[in-house]
């Protein structure tokens, strides 16, 4: 994908994001950057997390936001965006740090948890419009009526510099690292990371880096943009944060110059990847900050053998749906299961059932009855058992002994 443009002719180049570090450092957090052993093992590669959710606002937008601030004129009356996630929250807390007045227009289905979040952070909040085009579309109303400075969340150049400080970081902790795998949006995180690379790659002493863009399957615009392809973006995806429709023209320039390839992921590769992070990291991570370990874990033969650079981008996940996504993962690997067991109803019944419960020594969580919606005769029902095992073997060995014990059992699978 990538051509052979060099990084000098586009509107990023090193120096900027050199630049940007020695503007930001003192600012923001310097992530870690571990190795993950067991994630390594897992899928073939060796993984290295930066962990970028431990920002701040938990997200890495804080390094484009404050290097964009950083550079505004003596005599900038304030600032708006357009953003519903971590780009509002990342510029409104360094404006407010730095005293510049920072209107948000999200809208008005935004979550009302990031509605405060925003104004947490000292931000006048804007609510306009059912999409988020339309409330960009405001927010350029207001930038012109009310003589502020917009700022973009990812097609701007002082942005890109400033998402592109994650890879120095990583290349100074982990000079090893040999791919970068990185959650597309609007693209101004990869580029900002891809055009590290290739300057890296160009120095006598480095060595190639290969740059890997991720996208949602449900929002391929980046893959499209670049590819001629048409797929649909639509749909309700875990990883709302890189869900964008249509790609930065800035980012795209340079996605197509520097990016050398991109991948798509499923929502049950993002599920399983945040539900991994949080058991095996102990971090928790949003759905777009899952993105990369996703792609890991979907395409483990694209990247066996190499040594990988993924960043955590974000953790800015709402608590309820966490608890969903992990509780769905307990079921796809069988900790967690619902079983649909025909029963006669007669005295007994119940109880000869649970005994074979106990003595597979499985948990019973709860129990439904269904009598009536069921198209077995009227003194036959249906028992449905949610219940807890130790893994996917324990499961199939207790439904092994109900069929056994004369029962007809099946299991109700998560899409």
């Amino acid at each position: 994908m990538a051509t052979q443009a060099k990084s000098e002719t586009l509107p990023v180049i090193l120096a900027d994001v050199e630049a940007a570090h020695m503007r930001i450092s003192d600012k923001i957090v310097r992530t870690p950057c571990f190795i993950s052993r067991t994630l390594s093992e897992l899928t073939g590669a060796t993984v290295y997390l930066k962990f970028e959710n431990l920002q701040f606002t938990a997200a890495y937008k804080e390094r484009g936001a404050l290097n964009t601030l950083l550079q505004l004129p003596a005599d900038t009356t304030g600032v708006i965006a357009a953003s519903a996630g971590n780009h509002a929250q990342g510029l409104a807390y360094h404006a407010n740090r730095l005293g510049i007045p920072a209107t948000i227009v999200m809208p008005t289905n935004t979550p009302i948890v990031k509605v405060t979040q925003t104004e947490g952070h000292g931000a006048t909040v804007v609510l306009y419009g059912d999409t988020f085009d339309a409330a960009y579309a405001h927010a350029r109303e207001r930038e012109a009526e009310c003589g502020l400075t917009f700022v973009h969340p990812f097609d701007d150049a002082r942005v890109i510099a400033g998402q592109g400080t994650v890879a120095l970081e990583m290349l100074e902790d982990v000079p090893q690292i040999d791919t970068f795998l990185t959650p597309i949006g609007g693209g101004g995180l990869i580029s900002g990371m891809a055009v590290v690379a290739e300057a890296y790659s160009r120095k006598p002493s480095g060595h190639r880096i290969e740059v890997v863009g991720v996208e949602a399957e449900l929002f391929p615009s980046m893959y499209n943009r670049i590819n001629g392809t048409t797929m649909p973006c639509a749909g309700d995806t875990l990883a709302e944060g890189i869900a964008v429709k249509e790609p930065g023209a800035i980012t795209s320039q340079m996605v197509e110059a520097l990016v050398d390839d991109i991948v798509l992921v499923s929502e049950r590769s993002l599920e399983q990847a945040v539900s991994l992070l949080l058991q095996i990291e102990k971090t928790v991570v949003e759905g777009a900050g899952a993105a990369g370990l996703a792609a890991l874990l979907q395409h483990p033969e694209r990247f066996a053998g190499r040594t990988v650079g993924v960043v955590l981008c974000g953790g800015n996940i709402d608590t309820r749906l966490l608890a969903n996504v992990l509780l769905r993962d307990l079921a796809r690997s069988g900790r967690l299961a619902r079983l649909r067991i025909r029963l006669q109803d007669q005295p007994g019944a119940l109880f000869n059932v649970a005994r074979i419960f106990d003595a597979q020594r499985v948990n019973i969580l709860e129990l439904s009855h269904q009598r009536i919606f069921t198209k077995l005769p009227a003194k036959g029902l249906f028992l449905d058992v949610e219940c807890e095992t130790r893994d996917r073997a324990h499961l199939d060995r207790l439904t092994d002994a109900l069929q056994v014990a004369g029962y007809t059992v099946t299991t109700v699978e998560l899409a």
